[in-house]
């Protein structure tokens, strides 16, 4: 097939971000005219203020909702159905998602289902799911993060944890963006310490590997417009949004985690989370999210202290990301070596006699001491898997095609077994 001659950038929705803005959002639903809103979050946020003072923007301004909290951390097929069924079921015309990524992504999928009921595998890519087009618009969604790193208030990505096949599936389409995000740093006030870090690393996952995937013009030309995927690779314009959220993550992650109380930290990690979906959105992640898939849906017994309690074991999404971090930059660097030199330089290391062979190392040597930093698992062993979980974790990450084809390095299933073998102690 001949190669790609384009890349092309959604920059569909719209983003609101300033302290105190969540007090907006019953004006802007009240201008649309709405007639029913489905309020989404989990069980923990609904004690906490941004929940709160979402409600109360609607009752102050005569909306009508109705109330869902029972999303779950880290959701999966059941959680997502349950929250598909209520909106049919309430017949909602517009949806507001107060939480994270998990939050956020059941919001998307209780309205894409709800306006274009399907199977439920059918919108999800390939090769799990059938990857079917979305019909049309979506009704108005309202995102308003909680967290400081999925980014999802600016993409139409949606992750899923599917229990009967023990892997996680993903739609993305820009007709499943939210309207609006209402990015209001006065929300991540309430973020425990594990969280803010678990965010905060999968925001600098998603630049990671927006930056150093398959550049554009080395992917197959598709044979129409409209068959172009969501991750086209990276391009000049991703990178800019890319290296830039890089900047300011190196400069206030360890900040906005060791002190709760430093607004400006806070504030610019909300911003660089929103940044982050912007770039990842056109270019697209990789390896370390399609080798997380298999360490979410596999976790037995693992539950992070300092997080949200909750009735199932969880990887956090952003910790399960960064584990294989530093074994997948020892594998992709030789792709493209300047680039992981130049996050890795960005993160804090001294490149400038550096070699193209050490890429690799420098770059998940300044990972590996971020993670130490952050007082996270000595690798994925320190959550319960043993090499011989290693077959079937590679049988999950198989099935991310999208993540696998978008690295600058395709891996084989040796290369898979061997980033999860070399992620179990990391040092």
């Amino acid at each position: 097939m001949p190669n790609e001659i384009a890349f092309e950038m959604a920059a569909g929705n719209r983003l609101r971000f300033g302290k105190g803005v969540t007090r907006e959002i019953g004006m802007d639903l009240a201008d649309m005219q709405v007639r029913r809103v489905m309020v989404l979050t989990d069980a923990y946020l609904a004690q906490l203020p941004p929940v709160a003072v979402v409600r109360q923007s609607l009752e102050d301004n005569g909306v009508p909702y109705v109330f869902f909290d029972r999303v779950r951390i880290e959701p999966n097929d059941a959680s997502f159905l349950d929250a598909i069924e209520v909106a049919k079921q309430e017949e909602v015309d517009a949806f507001v998602a107060v939480g994270g990524g998990s939050t956020m992504d059941t919001a998307k999928a209780a309205n894409l289902y709800s306006t274009y009921p399907a199977d439920f595998l059918d919108y999800f890519a390939p090769p799990v799911g059938k990857g079917r087009q979305v019909p049309g618009p979506c009704k108005p969604l309202i995102a308003v993060p909680t967290t400081a790193g999925t980014g999802s208030e600016h993409t139409g990505i949606a992750v899923v944890d599917l229990e009967t096949l023990h892997v996680k599936a993903a739609f993305v389409h820009p007709y499943t963006k939210p309207l609006l995000g209402v990015a209001d740093p006065e929300n991540t006030k309430t973020m425990p310490p594990l969280v803010a870090a678990a965010t905060g690393l999968d925001v600098l996952s998603h630049v990671f590997e927006s930056y150093t995937a398959i550049p554009y013009y080395q992917r197959p030309r598709p044979e129409r417009p409209s068959l172009r995927p969501p991750y086209q690779g990276s391009n000049p314009i991703s990178d800019v949004w890319c290296l830039d959220t890089l900047r300011v993550v190196a400069k206030y992650l360890i900040r906005a985690i060791e002190d709760p109380e430093d607004e400006e930290a806070r504030s610019h990690m909300l911003l660089a989370s929103s940044c982050a979906g912007v770039g990842f959105e056109t270019a697209g992640v990789a390896l370390p999210h399609g080798l997380s898939y298999s360490i979410a849906a596999m976790v037995r017994h693992y539950r992070p202290e300092g997080y949200p309690p909750g009735d199932h074991p969880l990887v956090p999404h952003g910790i399960a990301v960064i584990l294989t971090a530093p074994a997948v930059a020892r594998f992709t660097a030789p792709a493209c070596p300047e680039r992981h030199l130049t996050v890795a330089e960005i993160l804090g290391a001294s490149v400038s006699q550096a070699k193209p062979e050490d890429a690799g190392k420098i770059l998940a040597d300044e990972i590996i001491a971020l993670i130490q930093r952050l007082k996270l698992p000595n690798g994925t062993s320190a959550m319960g898997f043993t090499r011989e979980d290693i077959p079937q974790m590679v049988k999950g990450a198989l099935r991310q095609q999208r993540n696998l084809h978008n690295a600058p390095r395709l891996p084989s299933e040796d290369d898979l077994a061997q980033i999860y073998e070399e992620s179990l102690v990391l040092w």
